[in-house]
């Protein structure tokens, strides 16, 4: 069954242009060579700067999974951590019609 993910990261003022280099390359490589990552969108609000969104979709639960033990998901995350504030993780199963 299709596995979603969102996170909503709050960066740290100033420091949007630090992290999205980062953030949109692991999302590029999730997508590449991810056989069970079918989307990685990053998405910004103008009206809140510093404030992203992430929506992934996976094959299934094990397909996310297995993302979080790739190499560039391990390298993202110490390259990020003292640029975000806050993050909330949030994960779905999709409901077929």
């Amino acid at each position: 069954m299709p596995y979603a993910v969102t996170v909503i990261f709050a960066i740290k003022p100033g420091k949007i242009d630090d992290f999205m280099p980062h953030i949109l390359a692991n999302a590029r490589a999730s997508v590449a060579h991810e056989p069970g990552c079918q989307q990685f969108d990053v998405c910004t609000d103008r009206a809140q700067p510093d404030t992203v969104f992430l929506y992934e979709l996976y094959d299934d639960l094990a397909a996310f999974e297995a993302h979080q033990q790739m190499p560039h998901y391990l390298a993202t995350g110490p390259k990020i951590a003292d640029l975000v504030a806050n993050k909330t993780l949030r994960t779905f199963e999709r409901v077929d019609k």
